[in-house]
């Protein structure tokens, strides 16, 4: 797990998606274009929450989120999403 500068705000989630699978379970390469993008993460920061509604996920969490969640951003040559809270499905 990494530490990075960006401290999220409200209920934004920073997330570090996990790598995409390089390899099928029967041993066959896949290539770059037809792998599937990763629908996991490590949590890496946490923003205060809502008024009222607090947090649910802490750093170091392993989450499960949509396919098409967040805004993908880059830090430091590091590639995170950021995303809201609600676009996390569970935290495995």
């Amino acid at each position: 797990m990494s530490t990075v500068s960006i401290k999220p705000l409200a209920d934004r989630v920073l997330v570090e998606p996990a790598a995409a699978e390089e390899k099928t379970s029967f041993g066959i390469y896949i290539p770059d274009n037809a792998k599937e993008k990763p629908q996991r993460g490590i949590v890496i920061a946490v923003g205060a929450g809502k008024k009222d509604e607090p947090m649910t996920v802490a750093v170091g969490d392993t989450v499960l989120y949509g396919k098409y969640s967040g805004t993908e951003i880059a830090v430091e040559g590091k590639d995170y999403l950021i995303m809201r809270e609600s676009d996390i499905f569970a935290i495995l």
